[in-house]
């Protein structure tokens, strides 16, 4: 296909419109539920007080604001695609915003800012502890007009999916994984609750012993996500992957098509198996380096061994049912580190998209 063909057919598959709406009229889109934050998001972005501030600051000295990007439903409700995290801080400054469970919550207390000092413990209307910012300086923040970018229903499903990886990639807070959960809520909230519960097992945390940071950027949830894909992906597949945070992040969108939801209990029950015969034979060991001289695990958690040891069980547990010999599964957690075509591997400078289609086959055929 031509270049011109191509971007002729791409270009049909989104039709947008925008125009500047004023904050008044986005509050009142907002009350009437005719514009939808998501605020299941809320946990993936963290904004702090100083940054919340800065963007109260920036409405009242008449700092343009970027533009903000909704997808407009069947049914004519604007989704937020990009600009979540503005219109929230504007909101729960008014006193508007509401959490998950439609409750209001708690308005936003100002910090000093660079320019204006004094909006120090300012809030939006008077209270007992806290000073309003006063009725005209409501005005210029009601009055201020951010730009509404609208990707019309008229757009293919997929189209606001990809618009939003796009903008929220490279610059934003969002970890991959963090970035993967908003996709996986927009597509199918079931999913990502699916995936959230599945995180939450015990056999599988006891396990893990991963860094807080990497359990604060949801990684925990990325090796859930990596579980489902792998553990029966074809060799073929495996072998193809070119970029695998995008592969990961397509094979989980996969999952919320209706034929996939009824695999859900298949995979959910492998998973528990799994991790229940890893957290008995092996628990936070399960995915350490065995130092064969000092004969013992040592170190942090790998990748690299979740991949063989994790996988390589998950691929076999449920033709082996309950017939899984404990020091089978710590003698495979040893010998890996003797296995030449292995630690090749994993070896520096080995990405992920070269390692994988070495270290789970290898893993599925130890425990075979």
């Amino acid at each position: 296909m031509a270049l011109h063909d191509e971007i002729q057919e791409r270009r049909a598959e989104i039709r947008s419109d925008g125009y500047p709406m004023s904050i008044g009229e986005l509050v009142n889109l907002y009350r009437d539920g005719e514009l939808n934050i998501h605020p299941e998001f809320q946990r993936f972005f963290r904004w702090t007080a100083t940054q919340k501030a800065r963007l109260i600051e920036s409405l009242l000295l008449g700092i343009p604001l970027p533009s903000i990007f909704v997808s407009q439903r069947d049914d004519g409700v604007w989704d937020v695609i990009d600009g979540l995290q503005r219109l929230s801080t504007i909101f729960e400054f008014m006193g508007v915003l509401k959490d998950e469970g439609d409750a209001c919550v708690e308005p936003l207390v100002l910090v000093k800012t660079k320019y204006l000092p004094s909006l120090e413990n300012r809030t939006w209307r008077d209270y007992e502890t806290h000073k309003g910012i006063g009725s005209e300086n409501q005005l210029i923040i009601k009055r201020s007009k951010i730009d509404v970018k609208i990707i019309l229903r008229e757009s293919s499903e997929g189209s606001k999916y990809e618009l939003f990886q796009r903008l929220n990639t490279g610059g934003s807070q969002l970890s991959a994984q963090e970035l993967r959960n908003v996709l996986m809520i927009m597509v199918d909230p079931t999913l990502y609750r699916w995936v959230s519960d599945l995180s939450g097992n015990q056999h599988f945390r006891s396990c893990l012993g991963i860094s807080d940071r990497a359990e604060l950027e949801q990684y925990d949830l990325e090796l859930v996500c990596r579980f489902l894909v792998l553990r029966e992906l074809d060799e073929p597949r495996l072998k193809g992957i070119p970029e695998f945070g995008e592969f990961l992040t397509e094979s989980m969108l996969e999952l919320a098509a209706a034929s996939e939801r009824e695999k859900r209990e298949i995979h959910g029950n492998a998973f528990a198996r799994t991790f229940e015969v890893l957290a008995e034979a092996l628990a936070d060991d399960s995915f350490r380096r065995y130092d064969h001289q000092r004969r013992r695990h040592l170190g942090r958690f790998l990748i690299s061994a979740f991949e063989v040891i994790a996988m390589g069980l998950g691929f076999n547990v449920s033709r082996l049912g309950y017939q899984i010999d404990r020091e089978r599964v710590q003698t495979v957690a040893r010998d890996i580190w003797r296995d030449g075509k292995f630690l090749a591997a994993i070896g520096s400078g080995v990405g992920t998209s070269s390692r994988i289609p070495v270290t789970i086959p290898r893993g599925r055929a130890l425990f075979a």
